[in-house]
């Protein structure tokens, strides 16, 4: 055991103890390991993600939190005043975690210091996409910020300030005079629950489509907040719980009351060796269709290294660099474009001729001349060009064998090593499955007596060639195992892009941009067998909207040889190697700037 990981045991050991002090609970069993575990006392933490003092500060927050709910929180008196609409659920909720969360504040001064360094800590990445309306910001993202002013004395960003300006009024109406009410009140849940209950189902929150048809799922998902008398379930049931409140991970940058998607993958950034991750169940309601994973046991998230000998990956890197080799000229022209463009764009610049701000030195000969002349100041202009992180997805299916594969090589080679060199963050992800016509999923369908209507019926892989945090020069080895013709079958895109989305969005910067590099349609001979022929276009196409309509994530789609615009509403196609340069380079400095706008090419 090396020094981190002795470390990290005893954080362990550490958080172990502190929630069983808190709670009050020496039974309660703490996870660490494995997400997919359920558990009637257990409670999972993830550890494999700590970098900053921040990471550390918000994992014990989650502690505290979890430890004051198990101490604090009565479950029948939770459920006896549970309002009845989905939007009232999910506030109402917040106001029991604010309650016990206040009462741990007040007692323990190291409890309330986590606490509110983290809810700091979430207020500075905040999404920070256009607020023009009310119907910009959800009710639960402003009445959490609302509580968290008048309970913890929490000090709102400009931005905090500006999402809770749209509700404020209201809750100001119901709420001022009763929140002194509610501070007398702190211990004692019962009329806690029920007044805050009353209110909040009195509120014109509004109640749209979707939250009616997804009350009922999200019933569990409200339970599972008061575990503290939950009965013992079966297994199949602990499970469906588990990954029904795994969807409040979409909380921090999408509204769950417009639709629900959950995690379809759990982040795999630390893995252990021989240790795939497994892919999460996905529910994606439509209307009345449900996206259905027949099984997800045999899915996995690998990191290219694992997939090959090192001598292996060596050999195909050499490959993939004499594949370079004909476009070195190409190569360093599209480069040094492209780092022109967006280093020009992070450059000062200044207004001048200004009534106020700094005094511009350069006109000092017209303050002497004319003092009365106040147009001598200038100031510096807010730049357009934000922090930004860079996702290629890359479709691995062998419909993309030979000159399609080597194109998206060649090009995630390049811009990886461009934007590096701007201060841009780039990870590098393929998708494609483990096996041709379903493999052991398959297996399992046909001992199952092959049921109508499985859904997925394939063992999904999806590859990390380079994750943002990793430099070039550390990952590059890996982008050849691209060429390696084994590994490519068959994709399912809608997927591979919801993985793809929930690794970027925990990423702190604020501009977030997926490329997908395909070749066509999402194909998959084993469930398509089983299912209507256009089960992953509709899973895709929905998916795809999802993401354009209401998050920030902005995505765009590179047809390599075909047409991808009818799932993509900003999509190219392209047919050669210097082509599709050209227009990653294009494409990449119209995201950054005002105009974002997207070219055709026939």
């Amino acid at each position: 055991m090396n020094k981190e990981e002795a470390l990290k045991e005893k954080f362990k050991i550490a958080l172990t103890s502190t929630i069983k002090v808190i709670s009050e609970k020496d039974k309660v069993e703490v996870n660490f390991e494995n997400k997919n575990l359920s558990s009637k006392n257990l409670h999972f933490f993830d550890l494999d993600n700590l970098k900053s003092i921040d990471d550390y500060t918000k994992i014990r927050a989650e502690t505290d939190s979890e430890a004051l709910k198990l101490r604090y929180s009565n479950k029948k008196i939770y459920q006896k005043n549970l309002p009845k609409t989905f939007t009232a659920k999910s506030l109402y909720n917040l106001t029991e975690k604010i309650r016990y969360e206040k009462i741990g504040s007040d007692n323990l001064k190291g409890i309330k210091h986590n606490l509110l360094k983290n809810y700091e800590f979430r207020q500075k990445y905040k999404r920070k996409d256009q607020l023009n309306t009310k119907e910009d910001v959800s009710a639960k993202e402003a009445f959490e910020l609302y509580l968290l002013k008048h309970f913890h004395n929490v000090k709102l960003t400009k931005l905090s300030k500006e999402i809770l300006g749209f509700w404020e009024k209201m809750f100001e109406h119901k709420l001022n005079s009763k929140i002194n009410f509610f501070k007398q009140n702190i211990y004692n849940q019962e009329i806690f629950n029920s007044t805050f209950s009353e209110i909040i189902e009195s509120m014109d929150i509004g109640e749209n489509s979707e939250e009616k048809d997804q009350e009922n799922e999200s019933e569990t998902n409200n339970n599972e907040n008061q575990n503290d008398n939950e009965n013992e379930q079966n297994n199949d049931e602990r499970e469906k719980n588990k990954l029904e409140m795994d969807q409040n991970s979409f909380e921090a940058e999408f509204d769950l009351n417009e639709i629900k998607m959950d995690e379809s993958l759990v982040d795999p950034s630390s893995e252990s060796d021989n240790n795939p991750k497994i892919i999460e169940k996905q529910n994606y309601r439509t209307n009345k269709n449900l996206y259905k994973i027949y099984t997800e046991e045999f899915d996995e998230i690998s990191k290219a290294e694992k997939l090959e000998t090192n001598e292996e990956i060596i050999r195909l890197r050499k490959n993939l660099d004499q594949q370079l080799t004909g476009f070195q000229s190409v190569i360093a022209k599209l480069a040094n474009k492209l780092q022109r463009q967006l280093l020009a764009k992070q450059n000062r610049s200044w207004q001048f001729d200004l009534e106020e701000g700094l005094l511009d030195s350069s006109k000092l000969t017209r303050v002497i001349i004319d003092p009365f002349n106040s147009l001598s100041f200038k100031k510096e202009k807010n730049t357009e060009f934000k922090d930004t992180v860079v996702t290629l997805l890359i479709d691995n299916s062998g419909s993309m064998r030979g000159r399609p594969i080597t194109i998206a090589a060649i090009c995630a080679d390049i811009l990886s090593r461009t934007l590096e060199c701007c201060a841009v963050k780039v990870e590098i992800l393929g998708f494609t499955t483990k096996n041709w016509k379903g493999g052991q999923s398959r297996e399992k369908w046909n001992l199952n007596n092959k049921p109508t209507n499985p859904g997925r019926l394939n063992d999904l892989r999806h590859i990390i060639y380079k994750s943002a945090d990793s430099p070039w020069r550390q990952s590059k080895k890996n982008i050849g195992l691209m060429l390696k013709e084994g590994l490519l079958k068959e994709n399912i895109d809608g997927e591979a892009i919801k993985w793809a989305v929930n690794r970027i969005k925990k990423r702190r910067e604020e501009r977030k941009i997926i490329m997908v590099i395909s070749d066509g349609a999402p194909v998959d001979d084993s469930t398509l067998s089983a299912n209507p022929g256009d089960y992953l276009e509709k899973n895709l196409k929905k998916t795809v909207k999802f993401i354009e309509d209401k998050s920030n994530i902005e995505i765009l789609a590179i047809g390599i040889g075909h047409d991808v615009s009818r799932y993509y509403s900003k999509a190219i196609k392209i047919a050669d190697v210097q082509e599709l340069g050209d227009v990653m380079i294009d494409q990449l400095s119209n995201l950054f700037s005002n105009k974002k706008t997207l070219r055709s090419l026939n």
